[in-house]
């Protein structure tokens, strides 16, 4: 009961701190309401074209630095399970869950945010570097190829969700659930920029704006 109560207390400790959405501050500050312009979307992507690469920079921080507190939260809690010979932080998922959830559907901001790509990463490289690192060179790849952020980012998601099931990785059937819940996340926050690519009408990644 004890351990279940830490890995509510993680989730919604997580998705706290993930409501704390970055872009909409930093437009704020900048007197702009990030999702009045561009695509509308609370993001970094859309913080680049909209406000420029400075404000691009303090969301590309923000984002990351959140999920990092979320997944030292969920660590704190220490709620280990085993599923076979294969142990997890549970509390530790569940943080990272919370504040992918969080960046959004924030409950300080109407529950209207982001699509969560740059914060899964951070909580993905808390949990696994491997697993990180691969992910982020093919999203790397994809976009140099394409200039597609979107794409880049469904893409990289969906090799993320893939690669968990590797025996080698020795991940849990928790880490399964955190895995599929998270690969569901991102591209359904996707959907609109998955139609506009087969439609040919996606906005494509330039860095001309300062």
């Amino acid at each position: 009961m004890i351990d279940m109560l830490k890995i509510v207390a993680a989730l919604a400790l997580g998705y706290l701190i993930g409501s704390m959405n970055t872009a909409v501050i930093v437009g704020k500050i900048y007197g702009r309401d990030i999702r009045s312009h561009g695509s509308g979307n609370a993001g970094l992507t859309n913080t680049l074209r909209v406000l420029g690469k400075s404000a691009a920079i303090f969301v590309l921080a923000g984002d990351i630095l959140k999920g990092v507190i979320a997944c030292f939260v969920g660590l704190s809690l220490h709620v280990y399970l085993f599923s076979g010979e294969a142990q997890d932080c549970v509390s530790l998922l569940a943080a990272g869950a919370g504040v992918v959830i969080g960046h959004n559907w924030p409950v300080y901001f109407g529950f209207k945010g982001g699509k969560g790509a740059l914060t899964a990463v951070a909580v993905l490289f808390m949990i696994n570097w491997i697993m990180a690192l691969l992910c982020v060179g093919f999203f790397v790849m994809i976009v140099a190829l394409t200039r597609y952020v979107s794409l880049g980012s469904v893409s990289a998601t969906i090799l993320f969700a893939a690669i968990s099931f590797i025996p080698a990785f020795g991940n849990t059937f928790y880490f399964y659930i955190f895995a599929f819940l998270m690969a569901c996340m991102v591209i359904f926050r996707h959907l609109e920029n998955i139609k506009r690519l087969f439609s040919g009408t996606e906005n494509k990644l330039n860095f001309t704006r300062g």
